[in-house]
């Protein structure tokens, strides 16, 4: 059986040990006392990223932990998890709760706690698959900006100690809806910059999360299944333990209206392709290549079950919203990559003022209330607020992919 963690140091990060290690060794005093005793609610905490995030949280002890996520398979997966794990401290204080961060019954829940002394934000939709038509993309702002303005507001009426609301890398210099609803997300949270602390971070693909095209060559070998990537997309990756370090080192030792990101460099990009050719080569596979998907299908239905031959399909990317590489800053934001050994921090974040987020808001939620409301509409709308969202149609969208 592949050891997932082994194969993502050995193979995609080629690190040994967490990148965020020793800044966490050098802020744990730090981290301890902002931590321990403290009240937290982690919204998304079923997910790769939240529950990564709380692995990193528990450790400095806080005295009390309330999980909310939609996914009640994955709350039931998290805390067996967290109970199964040797040495793992969860607070006598621990609560699950399956819902939206939207609902009512949520803050009937906030605030009859009386709030929280760290609240993190992990409910996105996180998919350049997300975008289809007009109504996946309705979606995926509902959630990702006008849901998230709710917490907002509520958490304006109790403040934290510290907020944060994770982004993404796909927000510098967006050219899929996705990634826009992230900067637009990004502008939100920091014109509440003033009434209480916040922070985000801008980080990578989190290698083998869930849902992720890494996630799916499990499924697919499980199932006897051809691989299939694209080959010309580069991407920057953390394991997920690295991804819930970021995430807390953000939160807690970041301040108010703050971005932080990864030190990585253009030479730790890989393609999807490639990662798929040491994956099979670690099972001890030859590889098929494939030129067409059907090709592929046909090989993976044929193959005996004790094969040692496994087929694959790579292909140029040719759907809308695809990126050839990523990026973690864009020109004229404030860096400062002195702070911290394995973190690069955008500083100063110019806040706009909480006005033309009501103006935004008001024009998105007039938009997505219409029957008549297209997806180009959307886009004129998010191109007026984020000038530099570069979005080209294609026509495809990556559910016509394998």
């Amino acid at each position: 059986m592949l050891n997932v963690n082994n194969f993502i140091s050995k193979h995609i990060t080629h690190r040994v040990e967490s990148m965020f290690l020793k800044d966490i060794e050098k802020n744990r005093e730090a981290l301890t006392q902002e931590i321990q005793g403290k009240s937290v609610l982690v919204i998304g905490g079923a997910g790769t990223i939240g529950s990564s995030y709380i692995r990193a949280i528990l450790p400095f002890k806080p005295s009390k932990l309330v999980v909310v996520d939609i996914s009640e398979n994955g709350l039931t997966e998290l805390t067996r998890d967290l109970r199964s794990t040797y040495g793992m401290f969860v607070p006598e204080d621990y609560r699950t709760y399956p819902l939206s961060f939207a609902d009512p019954i949520f803050e009937k829940i906030f605030r009859n706690e009386g709030g929280f002394d760290i609240v993190a934000n992990f409910s996105a939709h996180k998919h350049v698959r997300s975008e289809k038509d007009q109504y996946s993309v309705a979606a995926l702002i509902e959630n990702n900006v006008l849901k998230a303005r709710k917490l907002l507001d509520l958490l304006s009426e109790i403040p934290p100690k510290h907020f944060f609301c994770v982004s993404t890398d796909k927000a510098a210099n967006p050219v899929n809806i996705m990634g826009c609803s992230k900067k637009v997300m990004e502008e939100m949270i920091m014109s509440y910059s003033n009434k209480f602390k916040v922070t985000t971070a801008r980080f990578a693909n989190v290698a083998f999360s869930n849902g992720s095209l890494l996630a799916g060559f499990i499924e697919r070998l499980m199932k006897h299944q051809p691989l299939s990537a694209p080959c010309d997309v580069k991407r920057y990756f953390v394991s997920p333990d690295e991804s819930g370090q970021i995430c807390m080192l953000a939160c807690v030792l970041g301040k108010s209206g703050e971005i932080f990101f990864p030190k990585l460099g253009e030479e730790d990009m890989m393609t999807f392709s490639s990662i798929a050719d040491k994956f099979l080569g670690e099972l001890g596979y030859e590889i098929k290549y494939c030129s067409l998907e059907e090709e592929a299908r046909e090989f993976a239905y044929k193959m005996p079950e004790n094969t040692d031959t496994y087929p694959v399909y790579y292909f140029g990317s040719d759907t809308t919203g695809e990126k050839g590489f990523e990026e973690f800053f864009i020109k004229g934001e404030s860096l400062n990559m002195e702070r911290f050994s394995s973190l690069g921090v955008i500083e100063e974040y110019p806040a706009r003022p909480i006005s033309d987020i009501d103006i935004f808001f008001t024009k998105m939620s007039e938009l997505l209330s219409r029957s008549d409301m297209t997806k180009g509409d959307i886009v004129i709308l998010l191109k007026d607020f984020i000038p530099n969202f570069e979005h080209e149609e294609k026509g495809k969208n990556l559910d016509s992919k394998m």
